[in-house]
């Protein structure tokens, strides 16, 4: 098995993302809804196989979320309802008036993630090739038989294009994958135990002290320049939900590009063009989703049932 990255594996949107393993809202489409389900349930396993082969802690935290339901949009998700009482208890240092719910959510640091899914690969076998930026898909009598980069002509008897926001930049399949655009920033010292989400923001405590605070959602094309305003304007809304974060100093920022869809749902599994595959388009999503699209991918490859019916997220949808 090969992979061909285009710069360094997992720099990009894995890279840049929060971390939530926000089940519990994602989105409305039931199918879309049961597979991040399925792949929240399976994470523990997951990490626990993947620090084993490659022995970097991944740092899932299961303290849970909070989440308050001060938007109108928002719909209020299965959980326990927290009293005033219950949130000082919780977290001592909020101080955002609305009222709450507590969630059995996870997290995990997706840079550590990247770093342990690298050296497993490596562990199992896969090799990766760095710089090497997919320009064409050769086809022979229809069917694809090798990946044309910048550096060499690699052949294969299946290709799958997980390039993320980059998946639509070569054929031979037109796949209407975005660029959306996410900056970030993190804190030390973290003053929250439990993710937070409110006010337009979350936080994302990290157990080695830092802060992650995100994210903005943004029609930029390929530009991933931090602004120096939006920073500022994401940190003074996180010190509304925990006023102490205002004093809190700024380690990094950064921002990431989501490979979005127009109708925000994942790009999944086989093509038209015989032995040509594609898993993208996971939006805000694609840390959670990882285990369950490593799963049912695997399983189309090999020709097998997968676990969940992929036809809503077909590449076909958007026609020609």
């Amino acid at each position: 098995m090969l992979v061909l990255e285009r710069h360094q594996p997992g720099r990009e949107a894995s890279w840049a993302a929060g971390g939530m393993l926000a089940d519990r809202e994602a989105g409305s489409h039931p199918m879309f809804r049961a597979m991040a389900q399925a792949s929240a349930a399976m994470y523990p396993q997951w990490v626990h196989r993947l620090q084993d082969e490659s022995g970097v802690h991944v740092d899932l935290r299961e303290q849970g979320t909070i989440r308050f339901l001060d938007e109108e949009h928002v719909p209020d998700p299965l959980g326990e309802r927290l009293s005033l009482d219950d949130l000082r208890k919780l977290e001592p240092e909020l101080m955002y008036d609305a009222s709450a719910v507590f969630l059995l959510e996870r997290c995990v640091d997706p840079r550590l993630l990247m770093e342990g899914l690298v050296a497993a690969a490596k562990h199992l076998g896969v090799d990766i090739a760095s710089g090497a930026e997919v320009t064409a898909i050769e086809l022979e009598q229809g069917r694809s038989v090798a990946a044309l980069t910048t550096k060499s002509r690699y052949a294969a008897g299946a290709i799958v294009n997980c390039a993320g926001a980059w998946a639509g930049q070569f054929g031979p399949v037109k796949i209407p994958a975005v660029p959306v655009k996410g900056q970030m920033l993190a804190v030390t010292p973290s003053v929250v135990k439990h993710v937070v989400r409110g006010n337009g923001v979350y936080l994302i405590p990290r157990s080695h002290g830092k802060l992650v605070i995100g994210s903005t959602t943004e029609d930029a094309g390929f530009d991933k320049r931090v602004q120096p305003g939006v920073i500022q304007h994401l940190h003074q809304g996180a010190a509304i939900l925990a006023p102490n974060i205002g004093q809190a100093k700024i380690l990094e920022d950064w921002a990431g590009l989501r490979p979005g869809t127009p109708d925000k749902l994942p790009v999944m599994g086989a093509t038209e063009t015989s032995g040509y595959f594609v898993a993208t388009g996971h939006y805000r999503d694609g840390i959670l989703l990882a285990p369950v699209t490593a799963r049912v991918m695997g399983q189309v490859i090999r020709g097998e049932n997968p676990d969940f019916d992929l036809d809503a997220f077909s590449v076909d949808r958007f026609g020609g």
